[in-house]
């Protein structure tokens, strides 16, 4: 079992990042805020490089085979299930080798992921964003609209893709190069179906990467220390 770990080096350096992950992604949610707090109706973005990113990606897509939309959609939350079955695998691994730090971590990401989720719920309910399939004209979206009162912003598939895939970088960084890519695809996927804004991907995938990189850092070795403890206690009993 594990006794030491770099993340009990620097308590100060490690909340000060925690601090700045948290920041940069509130920056984020800021800049790319759409508006809606104060007004009656459901905000409608029709404007702007968000837009028209939107229209193109949507103008490539539509000239695609039939079925392309139910693709997307699929893909989407496949890519999200193989994240999480990654995470589990990392879990896995570190549960044979009784490594506190690498349970802690696990469970961080884990639990970190699952309140960015929440955080993007209730900023839904905030912004009263509506689906750029509703609200931009002359785009047929190739997906299914979502109906109405399922708020875009921010997207909830890009912060449980960017909770998963950045976790999974900080817990073992050669996964990087597999986590990374299949997180992206997710954030893109939506925005080619129709349903998402790439303005909304950004801010999700801003959402999720600050929540979870802020509880590892800030929470490891506390978490850390009380899964050494029941290790031990386990290791005795079953001894």
């Amino acid at each position: 079992m594990e006794s030491t770990s770099p993340y009990e080096i620097g308590h100060g350096r490690r909340l000060l990042g925690s601090l700045v992950a948290l920041g940069v992604g509130a920056v984020a949610l800021v800049l790319l805020y759409p508006g809606g707090l104060g007004k009656a109706g459901p905000v409608e973005v029709t404007g702007g490089a968000s837009v028209a990113v939107y229209r193109a990606v949507n103008g490539v897509v539509a000239e695609g085979p039939s079925g392309t939309g139910a693709l997307l959609d699929l893909g989407a939350d496949g890519l999200l299930v193989a994240l999480g079955g990654l995470l589990a695998w990392v879990g896995w691994g570190a549960v044979r080798r009784r490594s506190a730090w690498g349970i802690a971590g696990v469970v961080l990401v884990g639990v970190g992921t699952g309140v960015a989720y929440a955080v993007s719920e209730a900023l839904k309910l905030v912004v009263d964003e509506e689906r750029p399939c509703r609200a931009v004209r002359g785009v047929a979206s190739v997906a299914d609209c979502p109906g109405v009162g399922d708020w875009s912003f921010p997207s909830n598939h890009a912060t449980l893709a960017a909770g998963l895939a950045i976790g999974l970088a900080v817990l073992r960084p050669r996964l990087a190069a597999v986590a990374l890519p299949l997180g992206s695809v997710v954030a893109v996927a939506r925005v080619a179906a129709g349903v998402h804004y790439p303005h909304d991907m950004l801010a999700g995938a801003a959402l999720g990467a600050a929540v979870v990189t802020a509880a590892v850092w800030s929470a490891a070795p506390p978490v850390a220390r009380v899964v050494a403890v029941l290790l031990e206690r386990r290791g005795r009993s079953t001894g």
